[in-house]
C-alpha cells in the first residue's frame, strides 16, 4: 500500500470523526499525524505494527489503523464510520468551503444526504435559515456545488497524459497492427482534459470494435458512438475516451484536423483558404507539409489555439519556444523549515543532481502559521545554513528567498529590514480568497509596488478542478508588473498552472519576464517543471523571456543589482 492511499484514508477518517462528534483531541491527533506523515520518507506500507508505533506522533491507535490498511486495504475503524454515514455525505466532505460540522447540521436538521439534495435546499433558501449559515454561506455552497458538477470526470493534463499512455498500451496489446496517437485538447497540452482523445489508423475497424467488446477494461457507450468513432470509458474510471478511426493513408490529415482548435483551423491563411480547406485538398506526408502549403512555418500542437499563432506565422515571427534544456535553475521551493517534506540540503542536492545550476528556496513566511511559516529567528537560522551549504555545494548556488504572504491590504508580512535580508521575494496570496475583482486586483497592485517584490507567485491562487481562482484584472496586474519590473510566476504544479497560459502572450508583449516555478514541497516536485514549461509554450514563451533561463551568475547579478537599487532609494 502506498503512502498516498494510507494518508487519504486517515484524512477521511479524521473528517468522519469530526462529523460524528468524536473527541476533539483524538481528531487533532489524526490530523497532526496526516500532516507529519505526509512529509516522511518512510514507506508506511512496508512497516510492521511495532515499527509504526515507534514513529513520532503516531501512537497505537493510528499505527493499528495503518497496519490494517496494509493488511486488508481499509481499517476496521474507517469501515465502521463509512457504515454509519450515507455515501452522499462522504462525498460532500470533499467539497471546498464547508467543513464536517456544517455538513452534519445539514444532514441532521434538513435530512440532506447528497449533493443534489443540498443544491436543491440551497437554491430554495432553506440552508440560509439554519443557525450558523446565512445567505453568504448558502451562496458559497451553491458555487462550490456548481463548480464540482462542472468539473466532474475531468482530469489535469498530467493525469490525462498518463491515462492516455495506459490506454494506448492496452489498445496495442489488443490490436498490435494499428497506429494510435493522442489528438485533440490532450495533444494541445490543455491544462484540463475532458476527453482522452485518440486517433487510430487501421484497415479493419470492425475487428477492432469486436476486440474492444471482448476487452474487460473497455466499456462502450453505444448511443454516443458512430461508424468511425468509439466512445466509452476505461476500467472503472468515468473519464470519457474517444477513439477516432481512419485509413492509414489519412492519418496525418485526420490527426491534424482533430488536433487544432476550431478557431485555429478556421482562420484564413492563404488565398481566402483556411487550414481546414487546405488539408482537405490532398494527403500530406507530415504536418510541416500542411503548413508549408499554407505558406506558414510549422506551428507546434500546443500553440494551435487560434489566438496569435496564425498571425505570427504569416509574418514569419513564430517564437522559438523555451525548452527544458534552457532552464538553468529552480525557484520557489519549500523545505522542512516550513511545510516541505525534505530538508534544505536534500532539496539542494537533488536539484544539483538533476543538472541545475541553482535553487531558490522560498519557504512560507510567518503569516502562514498553518504551514509552519518562518518567524524572524528561523529566517536567520535558515540563511546561516544556506551560507554553509553554498560553501559545501559550490559552484551550485542556493539563493535566499521567501514566499511572503500578501496580506489583506496588499502589504508583505515582514518588515523592510527582514525583506532586505533575502536575495529575492516571491509574493503570494494564500488567504481571504473571496474578494471581489476590484479589491483582489488592488491587493496585488499594492504588493507589486513593494520594492522588495521580485516575483508575483501564482497570481489567482486557483486549484484546478478544486477551487476557482480569485478574480483579478489580469491586464492591470500584468501592466503593473511591467511598470515595476516584477517577474510573474507560472506555477508549474499541475493543480495550479497559474499564470494561466492565456495571459502569457500579453505578458510577453508588455516585456514581463516569466519564471517557471514548481512550488516543490518535496524532491519529486521538481518533476512538475515540465508542466509549467508546457503552459508557457502554449502562450509563446521563449528562453530569453524566461527568468530562470538565466545562469546562476546572471540571476545572482540581477538579484544583487536589484537589492542595491532598493537600498539606494530607501
Amino acid at each position: 500500500m502506498d503512502n498516498k492511499t494510507i494518508l487519504k484514508q486517515l484524512k477521511l477518517q479524521a473528517a468522519l470523526m469530526e462529523l460524528h462528534d468524536e473527541n476533539s483531541f483524538k481528531i487533532r491527533g489524526y490530523q497532526n499525524a496526516v500532516f507529519n506523515l505526509d512529509k516522511t520518507d518512510l514507506d508506511l506500507g512496508s512497516l510492521s505494527l511495532a515499527e509504526l508505533e515507534k514513529i513520532d506522533g503516531v501512537g497505537k491507535s493510528i499505527a493499528t489503523n495503518i497496519n490494517e490498511i496494509n493488511q486488508r486495504g481499509i481499517s476496521s475503524a474507517l469501515e465502521e464510520y463509512l457504515k454509519n454515514t450515507p455515501e452522499g455525505i462522504v462525498e460532500l466532505l470533499d467539497m471546498k468551503g464547508i467543513g464536517p460540522k456544517k455538513i452534519k447540521v445539514l444532514w441532521k436538521e434538513l435530512g440532506i444526504e447528497s449533493g443534489h439534495e443540498l443544491k436543491e435546499a440551497a437554491n430554495s433558501g432553506l440552508v440560509a435559515k439554519l443557525k450558523g449559515f446565512g445567505e453568504k454561506t448558502q451562496q458559497t455552497i451553491i458555487n462550490a456545488l456548481e463548480f464540482k458538477e462542472a468539473n466532474a470526470h475531468k482530469l489535469h493534463f498530467a493525469e490525462a497524459e498518463k491515462l492516455a499512455e495506459i490506454v494506448i498500451a492496452e489498445m496495442l496489446k489488443i490490436t498490435p497492427d494499428i497506429k494510435i496517437e493522442v489528438t485533440g485538447a490532450l495533444r494541445r497540452k490543455m491544462e484540463v482534459i475532458e476527453v482522452i482523445d485518440l486517433i487510430v489508423a487501421t484497415d479493419d475497424i470492425e475487428t477492432i470494435e469486436d476486440a474492444l467488446d471482448d476487452a474487460e477494461n473497455f466499456e462502450q457507450v453505444i448511443e454516443e458512438s458512430g461508424p468511425i468513432t468509439w466512445r466509452g470509458t476505461y476500467k472503472e474510471l468515468r473519464i470519457p475516451i474517444q477513439l477516432s478511426f481512419c485509413e492509414k493513408e489519412d492519418f496525418v490529415k485526420e490527426q491534424f484536423l482533430r488536433t487544432g482548435s476550431n478557431l485555429h483551423l478556421s482562420l484564413e491563411v492563404k488565398d481566402k483558404l483556411t487550414l481546414k480547406d487546405i488539408v482537405r485538398q490532398q494527403n500530406f506526408a507530415s504536418e510541416k507539409e500542411i503548413y508549408a502549403a499554407a505558406g506558414l512555418g510549422e506551428i507546434v500542437p500546443e500553440m494551435r489555439e487560434g489566438t496569435f499563432e496564425i498571425e505570427a506565422a504569416k509574418n514569419g515571427k513564430l517564437p522559438e519556444l523555451v525548452e527544458m534544456k534552457d532552464l538553468k535553475g529552480i525557484l520557489h521551493n519549500h523545505s522542512t523549515y516550513s511545510d516541505g517534506k525534505h530538508s534544505l540540503e536534500q532539496m539542494a542536492q537533488h536539484c544539483k543532481d538533476l543538472g541545475y545550476e541553482y535553487l531558490g528556496i522560498c519557504d512560507h513566511s510567518k503569516s502562514a502559521f498553518y504551514a509552519n511559516g518562518l518567524k524572524e529567528d528561523r529566517v536567520i537560522q535558515q540563511q546561516e545554513e544556506i551560507d554553509r551549504l553554498n560553501e559545501k555545494l559550490a559552484p551550485f548556488k542556493i539563493f535566499k528567498g521567501i514566499e511572503s504572504d500578501i496580506l489583506y491590504d496588499g502589504q508583505l508580512d515582514y518588515t523592510d529590514d527582514v525583506l532586505a535580508s533575502f536575495d529575492f521575494i516571491v509574493a503570494s496570496v494564500h488567504s481571504v480568497l473571496n474578494m471581489n475583482i476590484e479589491k483582489a486586483t488592488q491587493r496585488l497592485l499594492t504588493a507589486i509596488e513593494n520594492p522588495y517584490t521580485t516575483i508575483l507567485g501564482h497570481p489567482t491562487g486557483r486549484l484546478l478542478l478544486r477551487r476557482e481562482g480569485y478574480p483579478i484584472d489580469h491586464k492591470m496586474v500584468i501592466d503593473h508588473c511591467a511598470k515595476h519590473n516584477v517577474v510573474i510566476e507560472i506555477n508549474a504544479n499541475p493543480w495550479r498552472l497559474d499564470l494561466d497560459w492565456r495571459w502569457v502572450h500579453y505578458a510577453l508583449e508588455q516585456g514581463v519576464k516569466l519564471a517557471i516555478n514548481p512550488d516543490a514541497h518535496e524532491m519529486d516536485g521538481y518533476q512538475h517543471m515540465v508542466y509549467g514549461l508546457l503552459a508557457g509554450r502554449k502562450g509563446g514563451l521563449t528562453a530569453d523571456m524566461t527568468f530562470n533561463a538565466l545562469s546562476a551568475e546572471e540571476i545572482g547579478k540581477y538579484f544583487a543589482e536589484r537589492k542595491q537599487k532598493i537600498a539606494a532609494n530607501v
